[in-house]
């Protein structure tokens, strides 16, 4: 930092005060309601995802957390910080209010998110079981402090990348949701099947009852497809070639009315299990490993991933494209698509589809259905497993493998963009995480800092 904009030395607790949680016991246990603020627990906060929910009327403000606030973790996994959300916040965090004359929220989050802040954070928290960070050492962490204009041109620069590794996220998640929608049209309401049906029913001539299966897949009206015809005819043959696919009448199954030509079957009649074990001193230092700890809840984007140096255990070989299941607790809901070579814990499922089947067998396996198979019939209980032995017989209705291969290559599309942003995500992220303690020391200054974002 130059000698013009200098640097002031302070301990959080002269710059913040701290606002501690709501503890869930047996006073406060009657806040608990179907509906009101989200409770803010840690895994709540992971994962985006809240179950438990406080009454308005009565929750003590100072609990209430606004989207413009610092959340802090402070027990068990300490040191994890966040911003951008409203609740109650629970008892293992506290919320983090900025004395706004001397440090803005925004920088004082960039702050409290460097690395080796945590980790200075977790040496000074009590306990070796379960760590707990009090007030009281939170607040002797030292910051040195640039001016607030120096501040405020700072922490746009790493919001703007944490802005862009957002939008890959959530374009991640549209596509994830589209590919649901789609299987679920196809392949479990049949709708292009039942719309060539009632087409049928109505009179169509032939091309009426392709219109009719057009209209169900895309969602489009007549005049919208005309429309499509006159200004995109390939995109329009291409979905009347899509259509065309579908039968137009039902069989009866044991499974009852499916479409005509498909079959009822299992998963394992078109995906198995991969287990090629691999000894430790067998894998290279550098190769990627996924734990359960990577893949994320209700999500096949795995866009973090460890490396084989910090295992100390025999392992899985995967390869990129594979489906990597989590086995244990299988309610947490943990499927995604390698999107590299690598190994894996023992405690996941290797599945490799059958190749035509690919797209069919990642919807299927990656559904709220399956997932409760597979904790209806996990083995244990207080770690309960799934195993492929079970899973490989859940009753799937299989379709033709041309209609199959269809929705793979639509599949196919949304996935490679989805790995394309993971590892944009990647590099977004090593870029920020490079430029942090560099823009807060000083080291950088904000001019290089913006040419290495536009670069990046």
């Amino acid at each position: 930092m130059s000698v013009d904009n200098p640097m002031t030395s302070y301990c959080l607790g002269d710059i913040v005060s701290l606002s501690q949680g709501l503890p869930i016991n047996v006073k406060t246990k009657h806040l608990l309601v179907d509906k009101g603020l989200p409770l803010l627990r840690i895994t709540d906060l992971i994962n985006s995802m809240y179950s438990q929910f406080i009454n308005t009327d009565e929750v003590p403000l100072k609990c209430v957390a606004t989207e413009d606030e610092i959340i802090y973790t402070r027990t068990g996994q300490v040191g994890l910080v966040f911003r951008g959300v409203s609740g109650v916040v629970h008892n293992n965090c506290f919320k983090v209010i900025p004395n706004k004359d001397l440090v803005d929220p925004n920088y004082l989050y960039w702050f409290l998110s460097q690395s080796h802040i945590k980790e200075y954070a977790n040496n000074i928290a009590s306990g070796s079981v379960q760590k707990d960070l009090n007030h009281s050492a939170f607040k002797s962490i030292q910051i040195d402090l640039p001016p607030l204009d120096i501040q405020r041109k700072i922490y746009p620069i790493l919001d703007s990348l944490s802005n862009k590794i957002a939008l890959n996220r959530q374009i991640n998640h549209t596509l994830e949701a589209m590919a649901q929608a789609i299987f679920k049209s196809w392949f479990v309401d049949f709708e292009p099947v039942k719309a060539k049906i009632a087409a049928i029913e109505a009179g169509e001539d032939a091309e009426g009852v392709t219109r009719a299966a057009m209209r169900a897949i895309s969602g489009k009206t007549d005049e919208e497809l005309d429309q499509l015809q006159a200004e995109q005819p390939e995109n329009y043959t291409q979905l009347k070639t899509t259509a065309e696919l579908f039968p137009a009448a039902m069989q009866d199954s044991d499974s009852g009315e499916i479409p005509e030509g498909w079959k009822v079957g299992k998963l394992g009649d078109i995906a198995g299990e991969k287990r090629k074990n691999v000894k430790i001193e067998d894998i290279n230092p550098e190769t990627p490993y996924f734990g359960l700890e990577h893949i994320p809840r209700k999500s096949i984007s795995l866009s973090e991933w460890g490396y084989a140096s910090e295992i100390s255990s025999n392992k899985l070989i995967f390869e990129k494209g594979d489906i990597l299941f989590g086995k244990i607790r299988p309610y947490f809901h943990k499927v995604g698509v390698a999107p590299i070579d690598g190994v894996c814990s023992t405690d996941i499922i290797v599945i490799s589809p059958e190749e035509n089947y690919y797209s069919f067998v990642l919807s299927i396996v990656s559904s709220e259905k399956f997932v409760e198979y597979a904790t209806q019939t996990s083995e244990g209980t207080k770690m309960p497993r799934a195993n492929w032995k079970t899973l490989m017989r859940y009753p799937v209705i299989i379709p033709d493998k041309l209609t199959s291969k269809r929705y793979n290559k639509i599949v196919f599309v949304f996935v490679n963009i989805i790995q394309k942003n993971i590892f944009e995500c990647k590099n977004l992220s090593q870029l920020r995480d490079t430029l942090l303690p560099k823009l807060l020391s000083g080291e950088l200054s904000v001019d290089a800092a913006k040419l290495a974002e536009e670069e990046g």
